[in-house]
């Protein structure tokens, strides 16, 4: 078991919730501006930049574990109040 408190615990997953909504943000950023040459009709991007548009899904992933981990901190306060 760790030393942090149950608020600690349950700050820590706020906190990767909004790391994930970071990350995401900027993964749909890069989506957009990679996109864009296909409507524009220039020349794409390279393979790199598609694969920074792979940040969407990581910070999707990110900020689903902060829930969670809120979630089970909110689980095991309302098991000790009981």
């Amino acid at each position: 078991m760790s030393n942090e408190t149950p608020s600690a615990k349950a700050d820590s997953g706020d906190r990767l919730v909004r790391v994930g909504a970071i990350v995401f943000f900027i993964g749909a950023l890069a989506t957009l501006v990679t996109v864009a040459p296909l409507f524009l009709g220039t020349d794409p991007f390279p393979p790199v930049a598609y694969a920074v548009c792979m940040l969407m899904g990581l910070g999707f992933v990110i900020a689903a574990a902060g829930v969670l981990q809120s979630i089970a901190v909110q689980r095991r306060q309302a098991r000790a109040v009981q």
